[in-house]
């Protein structure tokens, strides 16, 4: 077996106040083959955020080891942590995060801006990532002419513009309805089958049965893994 895209050791994170400790991250230790999809599981508090915080480098974990794609990144310095973050991530997020004041197009090239792609190239590649998700007619809608459901297959087009090895989902359906979570849940299924490795938070145990695998976390623990 190849050298895993993710390789998590005893990690460990905690938030401090004036007055209280808070265990979010208690030594959590597992691995994520390329290709994969993950779904991470458990009750609210438990954790789930903050790991995908960590895994998308948003957040720094206090101890223990997080290795993406064969980087350490617990302990390295911020430019180091945004360059890798820029270079294998795609962000997905419940809210969709979409600025209103811009074109659907627009909003997606905001994924290729941070590496310096502007212009014609950043419009195209922008078009190109449209036409996967169904949206090519829509790239000169703004984002308040568009359902929920096309909102966050922006957010996906936008997320996925850049062709990052790793997509990390926070709750993605979470503000959709059933035709639309279903909708969403393929795009997420048939970008996996097209190789990009997957790592999706949710409540959902529907949502979790399309993952191919699913780490439960309980009290800031790996409570199981199947």
């Amino acid at each position: 077996m190849s050298d895993p895209i993710i390789r998590v050791t005893s990690l460990h994170k905690r938030y401090r106040t004036d007055r209280l400790e808070t265990t979010a991250l208690e030594g959590v230790s597992f691995e994520i083959q390329r290709g994969e999809f993950v779904a991470v599981m458990g009750p609210s508090g438990c954790g789930k955020s903050t790991l995908l915080n960590v895994l998308g480098l948003l957040d720094r974990a206090d101890g223990g080891s997080y290795q993406l794609e064969g980087n350490e990144t617990v302990g390295g310095s911020e430019d180091h942590r945004t360059g890798l973050r820029k270079k294998y991530i795609g962000f997905i997020f419940q809210s969709f995060n979409l600025i209103d004041e811009l074109t659907v197009r627009a909003n997606v090239e905001l994924g290729v801006y941070y590496h310096g792609i502007r212009g014609k190239e950043a419009s195209r590649m922008a078009d190109e990532a449209l036409e996967k998700l169904g949206l090519s007619a829509r790239g000169d809608h703004m984002p308040s002419q568009l359902s929920g459901g096309q909102q966050q297959r922006a957010a996906i087009a936008r997320a996925i513009v850049n062709r990052p090895k790793l997509l990390l989902a926070d709750e993605p359906t979470g503000n959709l309805d059933s035709r639309n979570r279903e909708e969403v849940l393929e795009i997420l299924s048939t970008l996996n089958a097209q190789g990009s490795t997957i790592v999706m938070v949710t409540h959902s145990d529907d949502d979790a049965s399309r993952a191919g695998r699913i780490v439960r976390l309980r009290d800031g623990q790996l409570h199981a893994s199947s």
